[in-house]
């Protein structure tokens, strides 16, 4: 049985059994994080953050992740949500990320899985809300459902006395770098890592390896989107490091994770590819970096972090010009889709 028959009877097999349509559902879902459509692609990626989770000997990670998945998904369901949009996974990414966050950023307990839960459903419920309201200007909610009712989640714990904080930093006023914080000797063995983690960290994980099976995900969808993900990871990286950005942070991909999801976002799924979308794209990846930076600023008074907030921004803001570019429609790429140049 060849690929095409496998993929025919995976499909069949969705259409026929729930639980495989659920399944099927999910997988999705977690490619959706990259703007795929693809449950293989949706698979690696759950793999990728299971590696990196019990590596970083936080399970419990990759464990409110698939929660936030499964809940957010089933949620939808139970809502009536038009079976199209839950069968491709739009209503499964931004509770995964929601979970994800939660498990990582609050000490474990039962409550923290009770916030978990809580917040999937929440929001799968944000994202119809902010859904509705983006149609106006016919822009995708991108993961900002997520970014949004996580930084809410975060805000209230300094208010629970039982939902206590472990990953989270502490409130700070904003001050000037420390010049001697930017000094690094940048070699390949600095960059390699750095820019692989820059891919891992769109979900919260600092793992080089992560990064790389996130982007064999990608490519197993779309080699564009792959190729757009490595792009971003370098230009971020290198930009931060020369604008003299902290070499720790560099170091550790938060600065070039909303860049990489830019880059996939403007060069990879939304506009068709071109030389001079190749230029509007980098600026897209330059301004993805600034915006992190000035997130990074304006929320360290409240001590919670910026997500993938900067990348909604900076998408929002590339996107709503699209007449001038002509954009693709706006759906994530079926499995069998590869985006094809002029």
């Amino acid at each position: 049985m060849n690929t095409v028959d496998v993929r025919l009877s995976w499909r069949h097999a969705t259409k026929r059994y729930f639980l495989v349509g659920f399944i099927d559902a999910n997988l999705r879902g977690a490619s959706q994080v990259f703007l795929q459509n693809n449950p293989v692609t949706g698979l690696i990626i759950l793999v990728a953050v299971c590696w990196g989770a019990v590596n970083a000997q936080t399970p419990r990670a990759a464990i409110g992740a698939a929660v936030g998945l499964v809940v957010g998904t089933a949620t939808a369901l139970v809502l009536r949500v038009p079976h199209a949009s839950v069968g491709d996974g739009l209503f499964g990414f931004n509770p995964l990320l929601t979970g994800l966050a939660i498990s990582i950023y609050l000490r474990p307990g039962a409550l923290m899985w009770i916030y978990v839960v809580i917040g999937a459903v929440v929001t799968t419920v944000v994202t119809l809300a902010i859904g509705t309201v983006l149609k106006t200007w016919n822009v995708p909610s991108l993961t900002f459902p997520f970014v949004l009712t996580t930084w809410f989640l975060l805000l209230a714990t300094y208010q629970f006395a039982w939902l206590r904080n472990g990953a989270l930093g502490q409130p700070v006023l904003p001050h000037s770098l420390d010049p001697r914080a930017t000094r690094v000797h940048v070699t390949g063995a600095f960059l390699t890592p750095s820019m692989l983690k820059d891919v891992s960290e769109v979900f919260l994980i600092g793992n080089w390896v992560t990064g790389v099976l996130i982007l064999v995900a990608l490519a197993v969808n779309s080699l564009w989107a792959a190729g757009a993900a490595i792009a971003g990871a370098v230009v971020s990286t290198l930009l931060a490091l020369w604008f003299g950005a902290s070499a720790g942070v560099v170091a550790g991909g938060l600065y070039g994770f909303s860049a990489v999801l830019t880059a996939v976002a403007l060069g990879g799924v939304f506009y068709h590819p071109s030389r001079r979308l190749v230029l509007y794209a980098l600026f897209g990846i330059v301004f993805t970096v600034v915006i992190q930076a000035a997130l990074g600023t304006a929320l360290a008074p409240v001590g919670i972090p910026a997500l993938t907030a900067p990348f909604v921004f900076a998408t929002w803001l590339f996107l709503l010009p699209k007449r001038d570019l002509v954009p693709t429609a706006h759906r994530e790429l079926p499995e069998h889709d590869v985006i094809k140049t002029r």
